[in-house]
């Protein structure tokens, strides 16, 4: 369900798009530039980067570009137990208010304390210092269902076009 309601919630932003991002050229420029390789994606829009025992997780670029101006970020306690594809938090911008799911099971190890301050981070660097959650992955197995940059990249487009 927090994925149909995160799905919806992106679709009413690209309705939200101005006339100009309807054009091929637009949209096919327009987000694709900040897909970073050795990261997974999840097909409502999260990210995943594990190094070692610990994965980092947030929203893609391509979220953070449909949501607009972040101006509030709603984090989990450290500690708490996430499951793959469920809820863990909310992103709230100018546009709307929108779940965030993990891309993957386990222990909730650290939370980007900074968001609460700054929620503007995951605007301008969506990828570093917009990060949201670290987790201490209980499936790692879980990242072999999630996309690579060139399946992400290929998914924005044709969910792009189908707006």
């Amino acid at each position: 369900m927090a994925l149909r309601m995160w799905a919806s919630s992106t679709a009413n932003a690209l309705k939200l798009s101005t006339a100009a991002s309807k054009s091929p050229a637009f949209s096919l420029s327009r987000c694709f530039s900040t897909v970073l390789e050795g990261f997974k994606y999840a097909n409502s829009h999260e990210w995943v980067k594990h190094d070692g025992p610990v994965a980092t997780v947030g929203i893609t670029h391509h979220a953070q570009d449909h949501l607009g101006e972040v101006v509030f970020v709603e984090l989990p306690e450290a500690g708490k137990p996430v499951t793959q594809g469920d809820s863990f938090g909310s992103v709230e911008s100018v546009k709307a208010t929108s779940d965030v799911n993990s891309p993957i099971s386990g222990e909730i190890v650290e939370i980007n304390a900074k968001l609460k301050e700054t929620p503007g981070l995951i605007n301008t660097s969506p990828y570093e210092d917009g990060w949201m959650i670290k987790v201490k992955p209980s499936n790692p197995s879980e990242l072999e269902s999630l996309m690579g940059p060139k399946e992400y990249t290929k998914f924005c487009e044709e969910e792009d076009a189908a707006h």
